[in-house]
């Protein structure tokens, strides 16, 4: 599966370039039709007018030209025709599955799937080509990938036709085209670029496979587990049901996510076969953890980032990739932040009438003629999004998928310092370490009063045997 790829996926976009041409020597994204406004640079200097160089969105210029072209109109009844194996039902209980377990999610999702992932030697090849690790972007991306799974689970209406979810995984799958285009064009050029004998074509079927398998079933068996978490059968089996339709959006073969056995025995050979870090990995790992130390909202240091790494990813792979050995004290703040995610997910799941109603609003309408109480689902959905796409130290606006990543010759990432530290508060650290100073009074109370009652039990015992 390393040399078979979304072929649909590219003549797709081979049309959609003829009827709205890329810039030169880039990838396909700015055009002057279809358009949105263009954002100010990091430094913030407009680079150029917006009003004159507006970027083109690939998902509005497929569904606008699928009715009157034949390969376009292709992939749109392809992408439209919802499979027969999809029960909406179900999807949208997986989606409550995400904001049911939200905190441990998100750090599975960052320190496993992500920085973990980062182990698979081919993969990173391809990334390192793109300068998206950097230090300077990688966060940004990093939110720009949490905001698809957001936009994917946010309602059902978005997964579905038509909803945000849904337009986001199309220009996913065609973002991807492009990059694997771009690549293997290099690669024409100059062969020493891109070895594709041996790393495979890029973004092949099988680096799709492992992408939506991280983001479900290495979460489900892996991350959600070492964080003291562990889903009921049914939430596993509708979790793994969500991204086996995300995956079917995104030009990725499905059949390996057909039941939560296919799903784990896929992840399981992954891991046995394809995590072998390089000298690549130990970059990309790098920065990764130096883009994200000391920055807001979570204001963690170094060390509390890579005793994340450790807790999920094991010392083995942290070691190979170059992490570095946090002490004693990181890893009990760890272990605070897991009991925290404990008491509240576990707390929030037992109890049945909450759980029904966060069901319940998963299929309600997107504008009701009500507006009852927030939900914690519907709270956390509101907070995700507004810390990681509105936040001022998130995104600042919705992405188009228009990466501006682009792969280019000269272009390979390197390890690079970390970026400007915005240590201002105690941040994550303090909230774990007041979680785990509260884990253990409460498991000092609960074992004198268990001492107690014991002792008292064996002494009533002791009276009525004599």
């Amino acid at each position: 599966m390393k040399f078979s790829y979304d072929v649909l996926g590219e003549q797709a976009l081979d049309r959609l370039n003829e009827i709205s041409p890329p810039p030169r020597s880039a990838l396909p994204r700015n055009s002057n039709k279809y358009a949105e406004a263009k954002p100010a640079s990091d430094n913030g200097k407009q680079v150029d007018n917006p009003d004159s160089t507006p970027k083109r969105d690939l998902y509005i210029l497929l569904r606008d030209h699928a009715h009157h072209d034949e390969t376009l109109g292709k992939l749109w009844r392809e992408v439209n025709t919802v499979p027969t194996w999809v029960d909406w039902e179900q999807i949208a209980r997986g989606q409550e599955v995400f904001y049911r377990y939200g905190g441990p999610a998100l750090t599975g999702l960052c320190f496993q799937s992500l920085l973990g992932g980062m182990g698979a030697n081919r993969v990173v090849e391809t990334l390192a080509r793109t300068g998206g690790f950097s230090t300077k972007v990688a966060r940004h991306r990093l939110f720009e990938t949490t905001q698809h799974i957001l936009q994917c689970t946010q309602s059902l209406q978005s997964i579905q036709p038509g909803g945000d979810g849904f337009a986001s995984s199309i220009r996913v799958r065609l973002l991807h085209a492009a990059v694997r285009q771009r690549i293997m064009k290099l690669a024409q050029q100059r062969p020493e670029y891109y070895n594709v004998e041996k790393w495979g074509i890029p973004i092949n079927d099988l680096d799709c496979i492992a992408t939506i398998g991280t983001f479900s079933a290495t979460l489900v068996w892996l991350a959600f587990p070492r964080q003291g978490i562990w889903l009921r059968s049914q939430e596993i089996v509708d979790y793994i049901a969500l991204f086996r339709y995300i995956g079917y959006l995104t030009g990725t073969p499905t059949d390996y996510f057909e039941t939560p056995e296919k799903a784990r025995t896929v992840m399981e050979s992954l891991l046995m076969y394809e995590i072998d870090p390089t000298e690549t990995s130990k970059t990309l790992a790098n920065n990764i953890i130096r883009s994200l130390e000391a920055q807001p909202p979570q204001y963690a240091s170094r060390a509390m980032l890579e005793a994340n790494s450790r807790w999920l990813n094991g010392n083995e792979l942290c070691d190979a990739l170059g992490l570095g050995r946090p002490g004693v004290y990181y890893w009990a703040l760890v272990a605070g932040q897991c009991l925290f995610f404990m008491a509240i997910c576990y707390t929030y799941r037992s109890i049945p009438y909450l759980d029904r109603r966060k069901i319940a609003v998963s299929v309600a309408p997107r504008n009701p003629p009500f507006h009852p109480p927030l939900t914690i689902s519907q709270a956390l959905r509101k907070i995700f999004w507004a810390v990681i796409v509105d936040g001022k130290y998130g995104l600042q606006h919705e992405t188009t998928f228009d990466f501006k990543y682009i792969p280019d010759m000269h272009k390979i990432t390197h390890l690079e310092e970390p970026a400007p530290s915005g240590l201002k508060q105690p941040g994550i650290e303090r909230r774990n370490l007041q979680a785990l100073l509260l884990g253990c009074g409460f498991l000092s109370i609960s074992a004198v009063i268990g001492y107690r009652i014991v002792s008292g039990l064996a002494k009533h015992f002791a009276y009525a045997v004599l």
